[in-house]
């Protein structure tokens, strides 16, 4: 073993199991120093005056960061938890803590790329030491897809069927025995809400908070998933913890392969495969097309109208649940509470407030930012593309049935234009 202490940069991916970063760095190194940066910068306001995250998603991701300290202590590691710009923080911790090298899961939107690209620049700057980029937030590894990213096909059918039929699904990665880490690291306390920026009224909020975070937390959720599965179950309620890395597209994928009870109904385990699948391709995508995604124009260019004078005076209606229309209300509502909604109810609030309302597809997404606990910036801003009528795939840049959503949703109730 190289006698060499790695700094391990948690970021979207608060787990033990199945992380190469963490075991690469212990296989590695004598030592590693783990490090979770609570960025200013993510709880900033945005152009459209909503917040780039919320209460409920920091309430959750306070969790999942004392969670995963927890796990390493157990292991004989911790976790050092910082408030401050990663840029500035990480090399001031490399150097006190005469760090090798830091290892990191690369992202792939804009504002992520380039806090990696300032911590890059600075580390070198200060300690001439190098990030070291890994791969791991998807299903489907890059290094294993039929075709480089520039070449990957924008038809999400073509996508899906050249990489189902060429490439393959990598094992699980281990868990780590014991964690190692210097003996004078010092031992920090996760911030509050508080220390975060919230007020008390947001703070009270808080205890809407119907998840409990946790990488333990997530894989007890997912085993009941499992053996409680029925073919009516929609919605595996996993997918914010695949958000904040408690628990990795990878584990779930085998554990439902594996599952006597989805495994062997061939039509639920393809659906559910084609969630990761999207998942995987908007990230792909996010790398490939890179800041089109954050345009009004999208991939195509062509922006749909919005209301003009109005439009404002709509978006404050609909992100305050005060339309007039029922079901639309009820479910913007339900999102503001709890942070959660179906994937149809997203579907339904993002065409009426587009295609209704004549508000910027953008100014949605960004409530949808603030709000959702399992946001992530390739799913939500991809996936409000194509509904838009911007996004990547065309044949999925499509306008949705309101009537008939509505329908589905709540049989009784119709919709009033």
């Amino acid at each position: 073993m190289d006698k060499r202490t790695i700094l391990v940069w948690f970021r979207n991916d608060l787990r033990i199991h199945d992380n190469e970063i963490l075991l690469r760095a212990i296989e590695r190194g004598q030592q590693i120093v783990p490090v979770y940066c609570f960025d200013p910068r993510h709880f900033e306001l945005t152009e459209y005056g909503t917040r780039k995250m919320g209460v409920l998603r920091a309430a959750f991701l306070r969790e999942n960061v004392l969670a995963l300290q927890g796990a390493l202590r157990n292991l004989g590691g911790d976790l050092i938890s910082v408030v401050g710009y990663p840029e500035e923080m990480l090399p001031h911790i490399a150097e006190e803590y005469q760090v090798d090298e830091v290892y990191h899961h690369r992202e792939v939107a804009f504002e992520e790329t380039q806090v990696s690209a300032l911590v890059e620049a600075a580390l070198w700057k200060k300690t001439q030491i190098n990030l070291r980029h890994f791969i791991g937030h998807t299903l489907y590894h890059k290094e294993d897809l039929p075709f480089p990213i520039r070449d990957i096909p924008n038809a999400f059918s073509l996508f899906k069927k050249k990489t189902e039929r060429e490439s393959t699904i990598r094992p699980q990665l281990g868990l780590p025995e014991r964690v190692s880490t210097p003996e004078n690291m010092e031992t920090s306390d996760v911030p509050s809400l508080q220390q975060l920026g919230f007020s008390p009224g947001e703070i009270r909020q808080a205890s809407n908070l119907a998840l409990t975070g946790g990488e333990q937390e997530a894989l007890d959720r997912m085993d009941s998933f499992l053996n409680g599965y029925t073919p009516q179950a929609t919605d595996s309620g996993l997918s914010p913890y695949i958000a904040i890395g408690a628990l990795s597209p990878n584990t779930l994928y085998h554990a439902v392969k594996d599952s006597r009870y989805i495994g062997t109904d061939k039509k639920y385990l393809e659906q559910f495969i084609l969630k990761l699948l999207w998942r995987d391709y908007f990230r792909f995508m996010f790398k490939k097309h890179g800041n089109r995604f954050f345009q009004t124009g999208g991939i195509t260019g062509l922006a749909p109208e919005t209301a003009g004078q109005e439009e404002i005076l709509n978006f404050d209606k609909w992100k305050a649940g005060n339309t007039g229309q029922p079901v639309i209300d009820r479910g913007i509502r339900q999102l503001n509470e709890t942070g959660h909604i179906p994937h149809q109810m997203r579907v339904l609030l993002a065409t009426y407030l587009i295609h209704e309302l004549g508000v910027s597809w953008l100014k949605g997404a960004a409530w949808f930012e603030e709000k959702l606990i399992d946001y992530n910036p390739a799913n939500n801003y991809g996936n409000w593309a194509h509904l838009a009528g911007v996004g990547s795939s065309v044949k999925d840049n499509k306008r949705i049935d309101l009537d008939k959503l509505i329908t589905q949703l709540s049989p009784a109730e119709t919709l009033a234009i």
